[in-house]
């Protein structure tokens, strides 16, 4: 069983590798090890006060089951709650956690996620009395009358080589639902008829 890092105690109880050892297994190893490399180092001698009271931190309450790297034994001592996960998207990044921060398909699934919580958001607005509007809220008006055109060409933007999809990616979901909802009116009409 391999011994997971607790970065949040002062006393490391692992005893630490040589250097000898740490260059053998990983490629690179060292590289910063001369002081003068190393912005940080006049913080890392012996005696220097850091200013910390505590040898570990009083933990926040957890008021629901957050979401967990499989790579640590327990959340940090302080974490955001402003958003709990909810809905589908909840699920997916939930189910993302129980793989490893190392694979593809943690954050893949977080990204999907993000996507879906989107589209939730999008179809929350829709039972509101102000539902969103694609058209001013990406910002495409101001295309046309900020010199959005005309501040791309000739100014060596990165963005440039890709804008040609960006239309497709925000305008597409929307106009894929409109034909969706228009198909399935005209189906319900049909059947009432």
């Amino acid at each position: 069983m391999t011994e997971i890092a607790t970065p949040y105690i002062a006393d490391k109880r692992t005893p630490r590798k040589s250097a000898e050892d740490l260059r053998a297994q990983i490629p690179g190893w060292g590289a910063d090890l001369d002081p003068a490399d190393r912005p940080s180092y006049p913080r890392e001698q012996p005696g220097i006060e850091t200013g910390a009271r505590w040898d570990f931190p009083e933990r926040q309450p957890e008021k629901w089951p957050r979401e967990r790297s499989v790579e640590h034994a327990f959340l940090p001592p302080v974490f955001g709650t402003s958003t709990p996960p909810a809905g589908l998207s909840g699920a997916i990044r939930r189910y993302a956690y129980k793989y490893s921060e190392g694979r593809a398909a943690h954050w893949l699934l977080l990204i999907g996620a993000d996507r879906v919580d989107a589209w939730e958001h999008h179809l929350k607005s829709l039972a509101t009395s102000h539902p969103d509007n694609p058209i001013t809220e990406t910002g495409v008006v101001s295309e046309f009358r900020r010199g959005g055109f005309r501040s791309r060409f000739g100014q060596n933007r990165a963005d440039v080589n890709h804008q040609w999809i960006d239309p497709i990616i925000v305008a597409g979901p929307w106009v894929m639902a409109a034909i969706g909802l228009t198909a399935a009116y005209k189906t319900l009409r049909k059947e009432r008829t």
